[in-house]
């Protein structure tokens, strides 16, 4: 959404270019920091009704027309995510996500029941994950922002302990196309605490997506200079290694 980029957009002083997807309202906000080319893409608001493109339908055909267009070398996906208080995850807490999976595709047919998961792992990065001591997440995505009893078997099947409505549908066409990723959520609202989800999320949004931000200057901070393979290897096998030019 649009509050989950703005801090985001304002720290690395991104231009916004909403002419990069001609007709559509998904912008594009690039510039370059440090030796990195930096492109941030909101996928804008609804033509008819005005409000956030949110949800899976949308993640998917944004992240598929930005890696034709810009061809990343790695996307971040970033942004908030409902939490299991009971599984540690904390209002606030930011997580780097190893999994991600669906519990909104329940197809009972033979063969299709892990499909309908669609489990994948994301971009491994132990390094990164060491050197900024980010709590790990697990991430299930359905399209809907309340959890029914169903979504909430396949979440504990899926072993979650974080919920957006976008991730796994990213993960999904970045594998198809061979694109590393990595997830960042924030904790904005707690799942289990018996609180109204969305009554917390909207009075927990600013201090979430601050937490956010900063978290992903870390990340990017920490990227920079480095390539794909540093960030992968893990911390104990590149002890006593010297790095080439």
């Amino acid at each position: 959404m649009d509050a989950e980029a703005l801090p985001i957009l304002e720290r690395f002083n991104l231009a916004e270019d909403s002419t990069f997807f001609p007709g559509l309202p998904w912008i594009r906000y690039h510039g370059f920091y440090k030796d990195l080319q930096l492109n941030v893409i909101w996928p804008g608001k609804d033509l008819v009704l005005g409000v956030n493109n949110i949800g899976t339908v949308p993640a998917a055909l944004v992240t598929y027309a930005s890696i034709q267009a810009l061809k990343p070398d790695l996307i971040i996906n970033a942004g908030t995510a409902g939490g299991y208080m009971s599984k540690g995850a904390n209002v606030n807490d930011v997580f780097l996500v190893s999994s991600v999976a669906f519990h909104h595709r329940r197809i009972p047919l033979p063969g299709r029941v892990p499909y309908g998961l669609g489990r994948r792992q994301s971009f491994s990065t132990p390094v990164l994950s060491a050197e900024l001591q980010l709590k790990a997440g697990v991430l299930s995505t359905g399209d809907s922002f309340d959890i029914c009893p169903p979504d909430e078997a396949f979440i504990t099947a899926n072993n979650a302990n974080l919920v957006d409505m976008e991730g796994a549908a990213v993960a999904y066409v970045a594998g198809l196309l061979n694109v590393p990723t990595i997830f960042l959520k924030v904790a904005s609202n707690a799942v289990d605490c018996g609180k109204p989800s969305v009554e917390e999320f909207h009075q927990n949004l600013a201090a979430a997506t601050s937490a956010l931000d900063r978290t992903v200057a870390e990340v990017v901070d920490f990227i920079s200079g480095k390539c794909l393979s540093e960030l992968s290897v893990s911390e104990t096998s590149s002890l006593g290694s010297t790095r080439s030019s």
